[in-house]
């Protein structure tokens, strides 16, 4: 039961669901980006309710892989479909955990971001950093949490 696939399985690849994804992607990527510029205030938002392409990316991503994989699940465990995902992934979760932490750590020397990025030690920026490759959640701190 557990076959290596063939790739000539696999169904036709729809290119205009990976560009919808890909300019959901962006869409989240300028929300960020511009958000710092607004202070906060959504009014001022260039890119406002860019959020909602969270949502769409998630759900679209969704139907993506379960067409993908709807007729594999036969031929494949729990733990083939694991390793395939991670495999896909991970690397883009460590060079955007990479990407992230320098851009968090430079940003106060181009006048932009938020206070406290200063004070923020560097050992604590690569942990949160690391972490953050293994994709496990970190929550406040207990000084956070009482302010």
């Amino acid at each position: 039961m557990n076959q290596a696939l063939n790739i000539s399985q696999s169904k036709p690849h729809y290119e205009i669901l990976d560009g919808l994804r890909g300019v959901a992607a962006i869409m989240v990527v300028f929300f960020h980006v511009f958000e710092t510029f607004s202070n906060g205030d959504h009014t001022k938002q260039i890119i406002n309710h860019g959020y909602l392409a969270v949502d769409f990316f998630f759900m679209l991503s969704g139907y993506v892989i379960s067409y993908a994989y709807d007729n594999r699940w036969n031929q494949m465990t729990l733990k083939d479909f694991s390793i395939r995902r991670l495999v896909r992934l991970q690397p883009m979760i460590i060079i955007g955990s990479l990407v992230g932490a320098v851009l968090f750590y430079f940003q106060q020397s181009e006048g932009l971001g938020w206070g406290g990025i200063s004070t923020t030690p560097v050992w604590k920026l690569i942990l949160v950093m690391l972490i953050g490759m293994t994709v496990i959640p970190v929550g406040k701190s207990r000084h956070q949490r009482l302010e």
